[in-house]
């Protein structure tokens, strides 16, 4: 998809498309949230989204110039419903644990588009809306801003950061994410304690916390670090 500008005044299209659809932005993005998740990244053409909406290709060019365009409006869709249910509580760490929960899962719902999408800046609504929440939330409990800023950063990459590697297990093929779940069982777990006198204490362990997501905990240690700053004496 090329950079091609249509003027404003020429975006809309006024008529329906071959399957009774008026074109919107909303729509649009909707088909290509679909079209990811159903064929990763080579499904963000303007061909393949024009046959799936039944419309003329040059379309697309009404509402997007490019591709890159369109990849971060999926990508402002997503931090969109991240915040859509999403109520604060008063707490700090109780709302930064539910944003951090939210924002893992809803990436991990679309994995192929966690692969395309979490790693870039929109500097759209949505996403400006997200970074003025965390940093009120952190600031309104105390945190100077330096250490706002420093923890907004962690806090936000750890949650991309591990929606993106769960999200490229869960796009594997099953029959691979079966085989890499079963060598903690089928290797690990059957090393001699004098030769791994460590993996052989907590293999049992291991083969059951390994079945899921570490960023649960890594979230819950993110918070507890968070916490000792806000101490007197602490970081902060």
């Amino acid at each position: 998809m090329t950079e091609r500008v249509v003027p404003e005044t020429e975006r809309r299209r006024r008529r329906p498309t071959k399957q009774g659809t008026v074109l919107t932005e909303s729509i649009i993005v909707e088909t290509a949230l679909r079209l990811i998740g159903q064929h990763g990244a080579q499904a963000l053409t303007v061909r393949r989204l024009g046959a799936a909406l039944g419309a003329d290709p040059s379309a697309i060019y009404r509402y997007f110039h490019s591709t890159d365009d369109l990849l971060l409006a999926v990508a402002e869709e997503m931090i969109g419903r991240v915040q859509r249910e999403w109520r604060p509580t008063g707490d700090w760490r109780t709302d930064l644990s539910d944003l951090g929960t939210r924002i893992h899962a809803c990436y991990a719902a679309h994995p192929q588009v966690a692969l395309l999408a979490a790693h870039r800046t929109t500097g759209r609504g949505n996403e400006m809306r997200v970074v003025e929440t965390i940093l009120g939330i952190l600031r309104s409990a105390g945190f100077p801003d330096p250490e706002a800023v420093r923890i907004y950063h962690a806090f936000v990459d750890q949650a991309l950061a591990f929606a993106a590697l769960d999200a490229a297990t869960l796009a594997l093929p099953q029959e691979a994410r079966a085989a890499d779940g079963e060598v903690w069982h089928s290797r690990y777990a059957r090393l001699s304690p004098d030769s791994h006198p460590n993996i052989a204490a907590t293999a049992r362990l291991l083969a059951a916390d390994m079945r899921g997501s570490g960023y649960p905990a890594a979230l819950e240690l993110l918070l507890d670090a968070a916490a000792v700053r806000l101490l007197p004496g602490g970081a902060a």
